[in-house]
């Protein structure tokens, strides 16, 4: 009797094993379409009953290739993320518990969090405090206003070296009408609301070699739009140049307090004295005017910035990483997200471009591993291993019987 039951036990497990294999079959073909997906594989272990090498069957383990990387496809939609390479993006439930995912069809919900399809939100570190700050979901405002004051700037000109000399009494400084120089050009700088502030720099020749240059705010000047200023100069620097070639000595930059602002540092490293007549070269300054978003652009090592309608572009969060030293080990979970384990090893978090770490691709979505030829090639093996199982258990049945019939 205990043949029959070991036939009735190994032709079930041979069946159960059979299905189990049809099940990863089925999932595989439903997410051939699905983005990011792993193809999931099933083998096929040995069972013995304990007695002898005769009895036994067959049991099956599941898991997903994870290591596999499907092919980028290029997608219309800026928030679309794929990765070149290992790693996984970081992703949140509501819950607050994070996940790994190759799965990054990601779009603003109304909160402007990013959210894939499968309601896990992407995770990324502020860009003003970097990955020293903490793992937070990324949120896009759309509707906010963002302006940036300006810190630092630089201005260059050549000054004309056979410029003459003015008088004390009728320098810039002294901020009276009819006051005299060789060159005047304006700046625009933005305070910390967004406000353009324009200076006005005069340059004015006080000796051999050595000049005045005094800034003004604009919005002080003039009706006719100069001398006298209401308020008095925002700074006077004397500058110093070389008597060889006409370069600038000193100071290489000065400190300007814009209004409504904070101090900002002018490169003056550009300025010469040379021959020819006043001559700005460079002028430009950070900071920029309150605007909206635009765009959204996140580019390889996982900067997500803001472009703005004022043309401006601004870095808003640093998107990581993360990886596992067995990757295939993970556990899979609802959603195509997967969790770390001890099979799989510790999660390791670092920046995209980081050594061992694959970049990110915009606009683009990993495509499913699963090739559809082979899952429809494997099923029909599956589906005939399992009629094959099922008429050994038919066997089995026929045996019984006749055993009972003998007694």
């Amino acid at each position: 009797m205990s043949s029959g039951s070991s036939l009735f036990n190994t032709s079930v497990m041979g069946m159960s094993a059979q299905t189990d294999w049809l099940a990863a079959i089925s999932k595989n073909i439903a997410n051939s379409n699905t983005a990011g997906y792993k193809n999931a594989r099933t083998d096929f272990l040995t069972v013995l009953n304990g007695y002898d090498s005769v009895g036994g069957g067959v049991t099956t383990v599941t898991r997903n290739e994870v290591s596999l990387q499907g092919s980028p496809l290029t997608t219309g939609t800026t928030t679309d993320l794929a990765i070149s390479g290992n790693g996984f993006f970081l992703v949140s439930n509501d819950a607050g518990q994070t996940f790994l995912t190759r799965a990054g069809n990601f779009v603003p919900d109304a909160q402007g969090r990013l959210v894939n399809s499968a309601g896990y939100y992407l995770m990324g570190y502020d860009s003003k405090l970097g990955m020293s700050g903490p793992l937070s979901t990324i949120k896009v405002d759309m509707n906010k206003m963002y302006s940036s004051p300006t810190t630092q700037g630089i201005f260059g000109a050549n000054l004309p070296s056979n410029s003459s000399v003015v008088p004390a009494a009728n320098l810039p400084s002294t901020n009276t009408v009819g006051a005299q120089f060789a060159g005047k050009s304006s700046l625009t700088v933005y305070d910390n609301l967004g406000n353009a502030v324009v200076f006005d720099l005069y340059f004015a020749k006080t000796g051999a070699n050595t000049w005045e240059m005094t800034a003004y705010n604009h919005a002080d000047a003039a009706s006719g739009g100069s001398f006298p200023y209401a308020s008095a100069a925002l700074t006077t620097q004397t500058l110093n140049f070389s008597t060889t070639d006409g370069s600038l000595t000193s100071p290489s930059s000065v400190t300007l307090n814009v209004p409504g602002g904070g101090a900002m540092s002018l490169n003056l490293s550009k300025m010469t004295q040379l021959g020819g007549g006043y001559t700005p070269t460079d002028n430009d300054a950070d900071g920029y005017a309150a605007s909206t978003i635009d765009g959204i652009h996140v580019g390889k090592t996982g900067t997500l910035s803001y472009q703005l309608a004022n043309g401006q572009t601004i870095s808003a969060y640093e998107i990581p990483l993360g990886k596992v030293a067995s990757p295939d080990n993970l556990t899979s979970e609802t959603g195509n997200v997967f969790s770390a384990n001890a099979e799989s090893g510790q999660l390791f978090i670092a920046a995209a471009g980081s050594s061992g770490y694959g970049t990110i691709q915009g606009s683009s979505l990993e495509g499913s591993t699963v090739d559809l030829a082979s899952q429809l090639s494997s099923m029909i093996v599956a589906q005939r291993s399992f009629t094959a199982n099922s008429q050994v258990f038919q066997v089995a049945s026929d045996i019984m019987q006749v055993l009972t019939n003998l007694k």
